[in-house]
């Protein structure tokens, strides 16, 4: 079976695209829904199903991890969330120089060497709950926070992306140590809104974004240096804390009016949680809640009180911390 969205073949009873992850389908001739192997006719439409009549060429379609949209020949564009509004965290991740390696190689060597790196970068992106939206011939396109919503899609994004580079470079000195041309990558993060819209081309349904976002994404993964990720300063705002990172100063990118902004992501920061992140910036006082803390005073005195008299042996004391001056 062919998988329609990365080109490669697969076993027969493969369930799952073997290279990108995606669901593989036999599709009814007629009607284009989803049929089993075993199957003489379309529950669909009724059309005879021979083993030459069905469609060899599997569509690959798309699923989120967990409850995300799911595209099947059983759905209608119509049936799916049509031009939604999302703050999301694009990435985009290349293999360097990739034209120049197929140039030299036999396309079969080429392919040998390609598609175990475009496995790891999308098992990267998986594992922190991308939607892939795209696998390119040398690369991938995944959002993060869409279709399901997640808080921390940004640092998300930044871990996939870290996680991803690493298992790159593990693979790089594989190769090399096999006599054969290493890979690397460039992988680049933007942050922002979007709207998610559902576009059928070919007999195939895509949810995919639209907006300034996802193409400035693509511009940072050309801005960032051979094996390294490149962010915005939109996600910079996001994440700082949670990654290391280091400023490349003002950069000209195509398409963009005037240098903007971009950081180099180079390796993961002390910080883990939003509170963290909060007490780094300097925590907000409490103003004007005098009879709300005079509760709260009042509550902590009565449960010390309490376990005073329960355990007289134990002196229980308010720490000065806990006072809420």
């Amino acid at each position: 079976m062919r998988c329609s969205n990365c080109g490669s073949e697969n076993p027969a009873d493969s369930a799952f695209c073997e290279q990108c992850g995606r669901k593989l389908e036999l599709l009814c001739p007629a009607c284009k829904a989803p049929v089993s192997a075993s199957v003489r006719f379309c529950r669909k439409c009724g059309t005879s199903l021979s083993a030459t009549s069905i469609d060899s060429e599997a569509i690959a379609t798309k699923s989120s991890s967990g409850a995300g949209i799911r595209v099947s020949g059983e759905q209608t564009v119509g049936d799916l969330i049509e031009g939604e509004r999302k703050t999301v965290t694009a990435l985009f991740a290349d293999i360097k120089g990739s034209t120049e390696l197929m140039r030299d190689l036999d396309p079969e060597m080429a392919r040998a060497i390609v598609d175990p790196a475009l496995k790891i970068m999308v098992q990267a992106a998986r594992s922190y709950d991308a939607y892939v939206v795209q696998s390119t011939g040398d690369g991938i396109f995944a959002l993060f926070g869409a279709p399901v919503a997640q808080e921390d899609h940004p640092q998300r994004a930044l871990f996939a992306a870290l996680r991803m580079r690493e298992g790159l470079r593990d693979y790089a000195e594989r190769l090399t140590s096999e006599s054969k041309p290493p890979v690397e990558a460039r992988i680049g993060v933007n942050t922002g809104e979007v709207v998610m819209r559902v576009v059928e081309t070919g007999g195939r349904v895509e949810y995919a974004p639209v907006g300034y976002v996802a193409n400035l994404a693509a511009r940072m993964q050309t801005a960032a240096p051979p094996g390294g990720i490149a962010i915005s300063e939109e996600t910079r705002r996001l994440v700082e804390g949670y990654v290391e990172l280091r400023a490349l100063g003002l950069t000209e990118i195509k398409g963009v009016a005037g240098p903007i902004n971009v950081y180099e992501v180079t390796g993961l920061g002390p910080l883990r949680t939003h509170f963290e992140v909060s007490t780094r910036r300097g925590l907000t006082k409490f103003v004007g809640r005098e009879h709300e803390l005079a509760h709260l005073r009042r509550a902590l005195e009565l449960a010390c009180q309490s376990s005073s008299e329960n355990h007289p042996s134990i002196s229980v004391e308010i720490p000065p911390s806990l006072l809420f001056e």
